[in-house]
């Protein structure tokens, strides 16, 4: 069974080891296996995400399996990212997460999340569209400096996508 919360300082230094772990699923992708070697988000950073409140596990017996990261836009809660160790995907850890981020965007008086990912990796946006994630053709500012900062960082533009889930 699996439990759901915001992170604390002491759940912190597991974080980067689930992100590794997840990433590499990547590894049967030919195209973008090199994302399973490649860094994770840091402590420092996923402290700096904890201390905004946004930040959320998935526990199984009290250990972190799962995180997801956000940052609020201005009318939308962006997913930084989601990330569940490779032993624990296809659970619903995930969907969990997106809808205890769905919660704190409604309480915020936030319209909807927002996150970009890839077009054709079938955990990528066919997951979300799963979960009702409609990709965008007209992208805001946030999300079009975040997909330049994906493409600064060698991801291909043409195989990332923006998507939107009205709240």
């Amino acid at each position: 069974m699996l439990n759901f919360r915001l992170t604390t300082d002491k759940d912190i230094a597991a974080l980067p080891a689930i992100e590794r772990a997840a990433g590499q699923r990547f590894s049967e992708w030919p195209a973008l296996a090199w994302l399973a070697d490649s860094p994770v988000i840091s402590v420092g950073e996923h402290r700096r995400y904890a201390e905004k409140g946004m930040s959320w596990l998935a526990l199984a017996e009290e250990k972190p399996v799962g995180f997801i990261l956000a940052e609020v836009h201005p009318s939308s809660l962006f997913i930084v990212e989601l990330s569940v160790h490779l032993d624990w995907q296809g659970k619903g850890a995930g969907r969990q997460l997106i809808s205890c981020v769905a919660d704190t965007a409604r309480t915020l008086g936030l319209t909807s999340l927002t996150l970009t990912t890839f077009r054709d990796v079938p955990w990528n946006a066919p997951f979300y569209a799963r979960l009702g994630f409609e990709m965008i053709a007209v992208l805001t500012p946030e999300l079009h400096q975040k997909r330049e900062e994906e493409t600064a960082h060698g991801l291909a533009y043409e195989s990332r996508c923006a998507m939107r889930l009205p709240l």
